[in-house]
């Protein structure tokens, strides 16, 4: 019998690239890796289903579960994780010096219900008790106009959102017209060093250290994703493509810790290896549901907190029986 073929759209990570060059090799599949960027996916999937697997932003995932509509089945695999307190820019005209200075404020933003929105608004809440009702929220492409949310929303009056279809909220930000902008990238115009803006937290990886170390939460932006029609016919796909990522990570462990030829162009890449290691363990980048519990039940209750979830989902309902838990050999 041949190996069943399964498309999978993901990104081009390090902790892939073995799954993307032939190295690892799922189980019974022939896989064909589509090398697409996040966003591109979402947009793909979201709106035409056009692959059997692939890179599925958490928030999305969660909202469908939520309203018992899911047309998709997770996998405990996280290709994207990203520790996000570095992503909150402000206009430096606006009065905002601490977090809590972001009540009352319009804050510009790609799109309310995305991930990365999802977790800086939670610690926002949890934190500095700055809640999404606590903001007035302004909706636009980043660097070009016209950006919309790639899922319906079903909020309520008191989450104040207003779509601007014209304008970028970067143009926004510098000119004042809103006072700060959240998100999953950096401005440009911050890049450029443009004097008119800057980062709310001066040392923001200092602060992600600490909260990790208090709550267990490290961010989690995308899971791994299987259509559900799809599944329906062939369960045994998720499995084996989960033990393939795990390989995958494995050796892509194993590159990285090549101290003789360093994998990465980073001048002190090796430094920050052993320091990483040092302080989060040798799995820093873990899979499976247990090592993950505390951000997956982090992500779940921000994103009921926060009005996108119609009912608060159990950690349980993300994944199949068959992979909430490891085999034991």
């Amino acid at each position: 019998m041949s190996d069943l073929r399964v498309s999978l759209a993901c990104g081009a990570y390090d902790r892939t690239a073995p799954l993307r060059d032939g190295r690892v090799k799922p189980k019974g599949i022939d896989l064909t890796y589509l090398t697409v960027g996040p966003a591109e996916i979402f947009w793909r999937q979201m709106k035409y289903e056009e692959f059997d697997a692939c890179e599925l932003a958490l928030s999305s995932y969660i909202i469908e579960l939520s309203r018992g509509e899911s047309r998709f089945v997770g996998i405990p695999v996280f290709p994207s994780r990203v520790f996000r307190r570095a992503y909150i820019f402000v206009n430096v005209d606006s009065g905002i010096e601490r977090p809590e200075d972001l009540k009352g404020k319009r804050v510009g933003i790609p799109e309310f219900h995305m991930t990365a929105a999802l977790f800086i608004r939670g610690y926002l809440s949890d934190d500095y008790g700055v809640t999404a009702e606590d903001i007035e929220w302004v909706q636009g492409g980043q660097t070009k106009p016209g950006r919309k949310e790639r899922i319906e929303l079903r909020l309520p009056p008191s989450i104040r959102i207003r779509h601007e279809p014209h304008r970028t909220i970067e143009d926004l930000l510098l000119a004042g017209e809103i006072d700060a902008i959240l998100g999953a990238y950096t401005p440009q115009c911050f890049v450029d060093g443009d004097p008119r803006v800057r980062r709310l937290f001066d040392d923001p990886a200092a602060l992600d250290r600490e909260a990790w170390k208090r709550t267990g939460i490290f961010p989690i932006m995308h899971l791994i994703a299987v259509r559900r029609e799809f599944h329906e016919r062939h369960p045994w796909v998720a499995t084996n493509l989960r033990d393939a990522f795990e390989e995958a990570r494995r050796v892509t462990l194993e590159d990285l810790s090549d101290h003789g030829a360093s994998s990465s162009m980073l001048p002190f890449f090796q430094l920050e290896m052993e320091r990483t290691i040092a302080e989060f363990g040798p799995d820093f980048w873990p899979y499976g549901v247990e090592p993950n519990r505390a951000t997956l039940e982090a992500a779940l209750r921000y994103a009921h907190e926060q009005k996108l979830a119609e009912r608060l989902v159990g950690i349980e309902e993300l994944f199949p029986p068959s992979l909430l838990a490891r085999h034991v050999d």
